[in-house]
Formats: structure tokens, C-alpha cells, sequence
């Protein structure tokens, strides 16, 4: 496996450009394809991608809020106080994933406790909420009803979750310091990113569509990278946040704009609702592989029990020798996820609402019998495929932060689809999410991502909606050495999987993990998902003749990677696959 020479380690690393690491990785000879075999690389341009810093890193998918959340470590924050200046950042420069009308998931580590901590702030579903609600009389599902409009709008809970973060683990204890670099982007403007520029001319038709108003977001001439984003309403919003807390947005005028915006479109979200939001800390999923234990999200999130199975799966069915990304590492990977997937297709839902059979799921009869029905030699299909029998456009994204003390804190966080909902709230300048869509909205229907939903996951009042973010921590000898997370819908979970997998069990550095291509299966439909370049590979055929199908859909994920090495310095790998950027000290 390729790796660069000592000295441009230790000497040149942090001045070093993504380009040159590129062209390294892409002429070495011991590449894990030959060149002729894989598509050409095509790298994003934002952002620095691979880094080596020794005391503290953010790693986050814009290069404004990774220079805010590393403005707040040189200030005395810790990896918290990042996190939460980072979240409120990527709402201004990130509108089409970075959110306070949305939610997420959070992993922290606590250096001193030596604990660590997860939390749950995804949204909800209204009171008013109910199972059939995007069904029409035939039981039939009423097109986009629950992926556009105000219809498919959860209640948001990034800002109780950020302030419930902010109670238990700041260091800076001083909220106003952690929101004011927020307000001060919204109110002054950023200049886009290329990428930036054409999402969201994709969506000006759609923007104006669903908002009879002109939005911050809507550029009749056309956005071009470079131009400046003000959005002076949402300036006022933080404000409020900055001001009075969680009540600043959940109570009081920026509640009365959320509810006006309800009731002016048929909405289902009241005051009540808002009012009553809580975010909730969770035990995480935590299992060992190999020397290292792995702290992940519990559900409502699907990623830290389905993780936890793959590697059970993994280290039941993987030869002594297996080679990377050959025929044999891809089928073995694919038939391991497709067995996951089944089950948390079926099984999964929010704790507050169903029972999880979490021991019987990840228990050692369930493993056996699942990885009995592995075929080296053959694709299973899906139909033959059964959960256990017992009584997310991808446009989430990722940040993670680690700082001089050793805390360490993966974030995941969504509106869902591109821009969720592409409600706008009047006079608000916010987005809200469209995350009401990951609720199986009909037995066995597929949602926006073509997951397939089972009745833990219907919905009801109240309810969080099943989620496949996974924030995943990775400690080793009382250290946390590996923070790593992802968007990418469905594809979440088998990237984090895979990633780990390239750092951990075959040695890459922290670039060449995330920039190697990925593939995913989910059960179904019953399919290979594959990037381009890996897609034009021979391998391909050969798939197809054990049996798999096989499918090209471009790029899968925007991975985010911080590794600690054994001297204690850090390495980070931001994904080219978009503006992801990396800064630290």
C-alpha cells in the first residue's frame, strides 16, 4: 500500500497541497488498482484535504466554518465548543445541509471521564403526525407529499440539541462567543464555492416554486463561484439563538415566524410542538475489533448496530489474506451489508416508541446464522436474505474536531434532502428539513434514498424518524485515535464501514482512505451501487458473473477522517469528492 516517505511526513505535510498528495496517490506504482483500471480522479478544489498537525484538528465541509471552529480551540474551547461554533457556521455557508431547522446525531470523548457521550437531536414528528398521512383514500403514496412542501417538515432540533451540548461539556462557557461568528457570517456574506454555485442554481426553479417570496437563495442572473451569499434575515435569527439560548429559536418571535410559515401553508407544526422539543443523550453502540473499541450512534440512528454487525460479519467471514478492493474483498464487503441492511430495514425505529432487540441483533447466534448463508463464490439474493425472526440527493453532512486535550467529537447532521423541504420561513432565511421522508410512510415502500421501511419505523406522534447517520468514534489504549463520519443517505453506514476498514485493517493514511472509491449494497434494491472510477474496472464482470448486479451512480459520500498517529500527531483526510477542508495547529 502506497505510502508517503517519512520526511514529507514530518517535514512538508501541513504546507503540502491536496494537489500534489493527489498526483502521489495517483502515479504511485503500488496503487491498489492499476491506473488503466480506474476512471480518472477528479478532485474538488476547496479546501485543504489532507493535513498533519500536532495538538488539535477540524475537519469540516466548508473552509469558513473549519476556520471558525479552529478559532474557537486557539481560544480555549475544547472539542464541544468547536463543534457547537461549527454547527451554527455551516447553517450560514452550508444552507444546503448545515441547518438550525434541522437535526442530528453527536459522538463525544471525553478525555478526562475516558466516557463517551451521544447525543440525539434529531427531529420529531408533529403531535398532529399519523401513520397514513401521505397516503390518498386508495392507500396509495401521494407523490413528493413527504419529500417537498411543508408536509414533510419534522420538528427541528439542531438549536436544543447544540445548547444541551453547550450545558454538559463547554469549556469556554460562553454561548454568545460560540453563535457570534455565525451571525457576523450571515450579516457580512461569504463568497460561494464552485460547487456551491451550481446546487444552487440547480434548485432556483424549485426554490421559487415552493417560496412566494424572493429568498436570499434565489439569484436571477445566476450564481457564479466567488459571489458573495448575504442573508441578513438570518443574521437576526442567530441573534435571537445568541441572545437567549434555546428559547431564542423555540419560543418567542423566531417561533411565531416558524408557526406563521405552518399556517399560511397547511402545516402540521404548532407552538406546542416547538415548545416541547427535547434532545436526548443516549448510550452509544460500543464493540471491539481487533484491539480497537468503536463508539458509534444508537437509533434512532441505524449506523452503530448495523456497524456493529458488518464487523461481527467481517471478522467471521474474512480470509487470513484478502486483498483490497479485489473481486473477493467487494463481494464479501457487499453480501455483509446486504445481511445488515435487512435487518435494520426491519428492526430499527426510535427507543422511545419500539422495543430494539439490540442483544439478540448483535448476539452471536444471530452473526453465525447470518454468515452461514455466505457464498464466496456467489452473490445471495436479497429475496433469500431474511432480518432476524425474533419476539438519506444525499445531502447531510459532517464535521469532526479534535482538540489539544484529547476530547474528540464526530458530528453528523442533515436537513435530509438537498436544502430538505426547500421551505424557506418568511422573514427567517432558513430551510427547513423534509426529514418526515424517512419514516416508512407504507410498509414496504421505498423513501427518498430507496430504503425499504417496516413497521418499527411507521410513523406516530412525537416520533424520531429512523436515521442511517453514523458518527463514529474509535478509541484504543484509553485514546481516542480516529473520528470519521459521512453524508450520503443510505450509503452512510457501508462508507464509515469501509473507511474504517481502509485505516484500521489494511494501514492507509487518512487520504488515501477516503479518496480510495467506494461501493455500497443495502439489500435492496438488490444491487451493487459503485463509483465511476471502481465501476470501470474489470472487476465489474466479474461481479456480475458471481451473480451481483451492478450499478454506476458517481460519487458516494463526503467522508471526513481524523487519525491520531502513536507519536500523538494527528492526520486528517478530507474527501475531494467536495468542499471539504481541513485546518488545525
Amino acid at each position: 500500500m502506497f505510502r508517503l516517505p517519512h520526511s514529507i511526513h514530518r517535514k512538508y505535510w501541513f504546507p503540502i497541497t491536496w494537489t500534489f498528495l493527489a498526483i502521489l496517490w495517483y502515479f504511485s506504482p503500488k496503487n491498489i488498482l492499476a491506473q488503466s483500471e480506474l476512471a480518472p480522479l477528479q478532485i474538488n478544489t476547496q479546501g485543504i484535504k489532507s493535513l498533519k498537525s500536532p495538538n488539535a484538528m477540524v475537519s469540516a465541509p466548508h473552509p469558513e466554518a473549519a476556520q471558525i471552529g479552529l478559532d474557537i480551540l486557539k481560544a480555549g474551547g475544547n472539542a464541544m465548543d468547536a463543534a457547537i461554533a461549527v454547527q451554527f457556521a455551516l447553517a450560514v455557508c452550508l444552507p444546503i445541509a448545515g441547518n438550525i431547522g434541522g437535526g442530528g446525531f453527536l459522538v463525544y470523548w471525553d478525555q478526562d471521564s475516558l466516557q463517551t457521550l451521544a447525543l440525539d437531536y434529531r427531529e420529531t414528528a408533529p403531535a398532529n403526525a399519523h401513520r397514513d398521512m401521505y397516503l390518498n383514500a386508495k392507500q396509495e403514496v401521494i407523490p413528493k407529499l413527504s419529500t417537498e412542501g411543508i408536509l414533510s417538515v419534522g420538528v427541528p432540533g439542531t438549536v436544543d440539541g447544540m445548547y444541551e451540548a453547550f450545558l454538559r461539556k463547554s469549556k469556554l462557557r460562553d454561548w454568545n462567543r460560540l453563535v457570534q461568528p455565525a451571525i457576523e457570517l450571515a450579516r457580512d456574506g461569504f463568497r460561494i464555492t464552485a460547487m456551491q454555485a451550481k446546487y444552487l442554481n440547480d434548485h432556483q426553479k424549485k426554490f421559487s416554486e415552493i417560496n412566494d417570496w424572493r429568498t436570499s437563495f434565489i439569484n436571477k442572473a445566476g450564481w457564479k463561484e466567488g459571489d458573495l451569499l448575504v442573508q441578513s434575515d438570518l443574521a437576526q435569527v442567530l441573534a435571537h439563538i445568541r441572545d437567549d439560548g434555546r428559547a431564542g429559536f423555540y419560543e418567542g418571535p423566531i417561533s411565531d415566524l416558524i408557526i406563521q410559515e405552518m399556517k399560511r401553508r397547511n402545516g402540521l407544526i404548532t407552538a406546542d410542538d416547538l415548545r416541547n422539543y427535547r434532545s436526548v443523550w443516549r448510550e452509544p453502540i460500543r464493540f471491539d475489533f481487533r484491539g480497537y473499541t468503536f463508539h458509534s450512534m444508537p437509533p434512532p440512528s441505524s449506523g452503530g448496530i448495523a456497524l456493529a454487525q458488518m464487523f461481527g460479519l467481517f471478522d467471521r467471514l474474512a480470509p487470513k489474506t484478502l486483498e483490497f478492493q479485489n473481486v473477493a474483498y467487494i463481494h464479501l464487503l457487499s453480501e455483509i451489508e446486504r445481511r445488515a441492511y435487512a435487518d435494520r430495514n426491519t428492526h430499527l425505529g426510535d427507543p422511545d416508541f419500539v422495543k430494539i432487540p439490540t442483544e439478540s441483533l448483535l448476539g452471536k447466534q444471530h452473526l453465525d446464522q447470518m454468515a452461514a448463508s455466505f457464498d464466496p463464490q456467489r452473490a445471495t439474493p436479497s429475496e433469500q436474505i431474511h432480518a432476524w425472526q425474533g419476539p438519506e440527493s444525499e445531502e447531510t453532512t459532517h464535521y469532526n474536531i479534535v482538540d489539544a486535550w484529547g476530547n474528540s467529537v464526530a458530528v453528523t447532521t442533515t436537513l435530509n434532502g438537498a436544502y430538505g423541504s426547500k421551505v424557506v420561513v418568511r422573514n427567517a432565511g432558513f430551510f427547513l428539513n423534509n426529514e418526515m421522508d424517512d419514516f416508512s410512510i407504507k410498509a414496504g415502500e421505498p423513501n427518498l434514498y430507496g430504503l425499504i421501511g417496516g413497521k418499527s419505523n411507521e410513523i406516530q406522534p412525537n416520533k424520531r424518524m429512523l436515521s442511517s447517520m453514523t458518527p463514529t468514534l474509535v478509541t484504543k489504549d484509553q485514546r481516542c485515535i480516529l473520528a470519521l463520519g459521512t453524508p450520503g443517505g443510505s450509503t452512510i453506514i457501508t462508507s464509515v464501514f469501509q473507511v474504517l476498514l481502509n485505516v484500521l485493517y489494511f494501514g492507509q493514511d487518512p487520504y488515501e482512505a477516503v479518496t480510495n472509491p467506494r461501493f455500497h449494497h443495502q439489500w435492496y434494491p438488490d444491487a451493487i451501487q459503485m463509483e465511476t472510477r471502481l465501476y470501470q474496472s474489470p472487476v465489474v464482470e466479474r461481479l456480475q458473473k458471481m451473480g451481483h448486479q451492478v450499478f454506476d451512480r458517481g460519487f458516494i459520500g463526503r467522508m471526513e477522517c481524523i487519525f491520531r498517529f502513536p507519536d500523538g500527531s494527528l492526520g486528517g483526510g478530507a474527501d475531494f469528492r467536495g468542499d471539504n477542508g481541513l485546518l488545525g495547529y
